[in-house]
């Protein structure tokens, strides 16, 4: 069950102007915004995801011959088991 705020009751009369075909079921135009609003998360957390993908691809390697051969394993024996 939502409220129908003021923000919501404008978002609903503005879907209703999109989709004049549900005007009169404004709990259909409630579906369809947040089916509209759910595929666009979809897309923002699909490109987040690309970014951080392309981001890992871009900067592996970067650091390669740092650090001496061992130095990983050095590092580990020095803290208590």
């Amino acid at each position: 069950m939502i409220t129908e705020t003021d923000d919501v009751e404008q978002i609903l009369d503005d879907a209703a102007r999109v989709w004049p075909e549900l005007r009169s079921d404004r709990a259909a135009l409630l579906r369809r915004v947040i089916e509209r609003g759910a595929a666009s998360v979809r897309d923002e957390a699909h490109e987040a995801r690309s970014k951080r993908r392309r981001a890992i691809r871009e900067t592996a390697g970067m650091f390669t011959g740092m650090y001496p051969p061992g130095e990983a394993q050095r590092l580990k024996n020095e803290w208590p088991e």
